[in-house]
């Protein structure tokens, strides 16, 4: 079969609710800052109230990385679920109008559609309480065995192992992927996640599930149970048949594949203002850069220059032009 995706993501449906605030209210409210909490819809209705003006954007982390990759001209695809409600359209309609493929039917009952309050403190730090809502509606029927044999790389959002069900469809996608000779690839997505997950998604390294790991280097230290990076990067280089993708903030990336690890440095950004995102397009650059043939360095080069753009600005969804600023850099995509 002729792949007509070059990437499809599972992943939380989610719009964001942004506000800058400071380190007090974080205290104040009982957050840990730089993480993600999730929540009830009382705490949803109470942080909404409190967290003061905010901009609303649709979001989710892996349907960030979905619109990047498109809008550095893969083609993409996102499956998540979303209540038939206005917050549910506006996160449909802003995935479509990017050229992200998204077919899943809406929830015609049930809890509302998804949202994560993102508080944003003045070092560029987010901080994200999130409730899940009509996410954790997601199961296997939504996982069209079609579309991901159609696609040359599947990805899964590590949030994503919240939701029992979504569980299921998680593991759906992965057997047929590689039924269908395509690559799968998972983010950890947080290092809480990673602690309430640690064993399941060590399982998926070590079956064969997985042939991409991304992670920074905070949720890979926490996957290794290690406060020491390089005790952890060697851990990593001990996996078999997995490639390895590490971002390190100001100190860019690593490309790990076995025995070999390529360095790339971060991409230059005036200011940082909002690091909301940052991962999600890096896994954009890079799996948009497998998607053009680049190499694994080149695939980070480009991953750094999507993440650049996105710490830029407010907000998960890039505003300047994806293409012309890795044209900028010598990548060609």
């Amino acid at each position: 079969m002729t792949a007509s995706l070059d990437l499809l993501v599972l992943g939380n449906a989610i719009v964001d609710v942004m506000a800058r605030t400071d380190e007090a209210f974080l205290v104040r409210e009982g957050v840990h800052k730089g993480a993600m909490q999730l929540i009830d819809e009382a705490r949803a209705e109470h942080l909404f109230q409190v967290m003061g003006q905010a901009t609303i954007i649709s979001g989710g982390s892996g349907a960030n990385t979905a619109v990047g990759a498109a809008l550095l001209g893969a083609r993409a695809g996102f499956v998540g679920k979303v209540r038939d409600d206005e917050l549910g359209r506006l996160f449909a309609h802003d995935l479509t109008a990017t050229g992200v493929r998204f077919d899943v039917a809406p929830a015609s009952e049930g809890p509302a559609t998804a949202r994560c309050f993102v508080l944003v403190t003045p070092d560029g730090e987010r901080t994200m309480n999130t409730y899940l809502g009509a996410c954790q509606g997601l199961s296997a029927s939504d996982v069209d065995e079609e579309t991901v044999r159609s696609a040359r790389h599947v990805y899964l959002e590590g949030y994503l192992w919240d939701p029992p069900a979504a569980k299921e469809a998680f593991r759906k996608a992965a057997k047929i992927a590689h039924g269908a000779g395509n690559k799968v690839a998972l983010t950890l997505s947080d290092a809480f996640c990673v602690d309430r997950y640690r064993d399941e998604f060590l399982g998926l390294i070590r079956d064969g599930s997985l042939d991409i790991l991304f992670a920074n280097i905070h949720e890979l230290k926490s996957l290794y149970q290690t406060a020491d990076a390089d005790t952890a990067l060697a851990a990593l280089r001990q996996e078999k048949n997995l490639l390895g993708v590490v971002t390190r903030s100001e100190d860019g990336a690593l490309v790990v594949s076995g025995d070999e690890t390529k360095s790339v440095p971060a991409s230059p950004v005036r200011e940082v203002v909002d690091t909301t995102g940052a991962g999600d397009l890096f896994a954009a650059g890079f799996l948009a850069g497998l998607a053009r043939g680049l190499d694994h360095a080149d695939c980070a080069r480009l991953g750094a220059v999507a993440a650049a753009e996105i710490i830029s600005h407010l907000g998960a969804r890039p505003q300047g032009d994806l293409k012309a600023l890795a044209a900028q850099a010598g990548l060609k995509v």
